[in-house]
């Protein structure tokens, strides 16, 4: 396929033609490759929409979590950890 009919190609097409191709894929090897792509693209992707706190919303959200903590309104983690087994 040329760059040009990519490029005119709407991105539902193009995930839709990938998916087809990906599934005649019979080469563990160039699987295992996209999948690590996938990971790290979608890591790229999270770190770049990632922003930083400034310092006021950041003694901010210290200050809600001591609070939390005097008041009794946290989950300690086990059970938080007996909650998550429940769900499978």
């Amino acid at each position: 396929m040329s760059n040009f009919t990519k490029k005119s190609m709407d991105l539902q097409t193009r995930k839709i033609t990938f998916v087809q191709e990906f599934l005649k894929l019979q080469n563990e090897e160039i699987i295992s490759g996209l999948e690590n792509l996938l990971r790290i693209k979608r890591k790229e992707e999270f770190e770049r929409k990632l922003v930083p706190l400034s310092i006021d919303q950041f003694n901010t959200e210290i200050d809600q979590a001591m609070g939390d903590s005097e008041n009794d309104r946290v989950t300690l983690a086990e059970e938080l950890k007996q909650k998550v087994q429940k769900w499978g």
